[in-house]
């Protein structure tokens, strides 16, 4: 086992899927593995060392007093399927390193093969040109052709060429390096929402992943949030648009009204100067 990875328990898992997911676009691959972490009894399995990976920025300071410095969390966790599925390892990195971003993955794939991992997941966003209202659709693409084969069977398969940024894509490039099975769901955001969370995808994306996983999850609370969030950016872009409105055509109709009592102001200016 890697030395950087401490494990604070060593459960016996039954041909575990190892699912990873770290902050990016829309936060969809986050707002996937903090739901199943906080839906199913998932148990801490153990954590990756922080500061060989990060800076701590600065310190808190509470009553006076300096706190040690705070590092973003890589931890992992394990959940026993009591049905006839497979057990799971939750990896969630609170943050991506600004370098080694390959020792971090490497560091996540020794886990997963230390409990013989049978496939690895992650999840992304993928950038379209969908509306916020419409329902996102979920892209699926795979380390071999043979688990491209298996995307098919869900719908998922996609034909062309895309680019999944950031360690959410990596650790499948890694993966693929020591012959491990690796997909990622893609699930699909507008290209105009890249900075608001989109639990709209993060929704597509569970329901898929549920299945391919054999599990059961309830998915109310997070249908809720998906439902407030397609709300709230109608709002948006209807103020948007209003403000868009408001800015092109009113200067427009009162332009010529301005521009005719400036031109009078001019005239009579000008009639005071020659008079002087």
């Amino acid at each position: 086992m890697n030395e950087l990875v401490k494990l604070w328990a060593r459960p016996r898992l039954k041909a575990p899927n190892l699912l990873a997911a770290w902050p990016g676009v829309s936060n969809v691959s986050m707002i996937v593995a903090t739901y199943l972490q906080r839906k199913l009894d998932f148990k801490r399995l153990g954590e990756i060392e922080p500061s060989y990976f990060f800076d701590p920025i600065g310190v808190v300071v509470e009553n006076n007093v300096i706190e040690a410095p705070q590092f973003p969390r890589s931890e992992f966790y394990y959940w026993k399927n009591k049905g006839a599925g497979s057990d799971i390892i939750l990896f969630i990195g609170e943050a991506q390193p600004a370098a080694k971003g390959y020792e971090l993955a490497n560091c996540v794939l020794d886990v997963g093969e230390r409990f013989q991992a049978k496939r690895v997941y992650t999840c992304a966003a993928a950038l379209t040109r969908i509306h916020h209202t419409e329902s996102p659709s979920v892209w699926g693409v795979g380390t071999s052709p043979q688990v491209a084969d298996d995307l098919k069977l869900y719908d998922l398969a996609r034909k062309g060429t895309l680019q999944i940024a950031g360690l959410n894509g990596l650790l499948l490039g890694v993966a693929k390096e020591r012959s491990l099975e690796g997909i990622c769901l893609l699930g699909e955001v507008p290209t105009y929402t890249t900075r608001i969370q989109n639990p709209m995808a993060a929704l597509a994306i569970l329901k898929v992943l549920a299945v391919m996983l054999g599990i059961e999850v309830d998915l109310a609370e997070l249908t809720q949030l998906a439902g407030e969030t397609k709300e709230k950016m109608k709002q948006v872009a209807a103020e948007a648009m209003g403000e868009y409105i408001d800015y092109f055509t009113e200067p427009i109709w009162e332009q010529g009204a301005e521009e005719d009592e400036e031109g009078e102001e001019g005239e009579e200016g000008g009639d005071e100067e020659e008079w002087n």
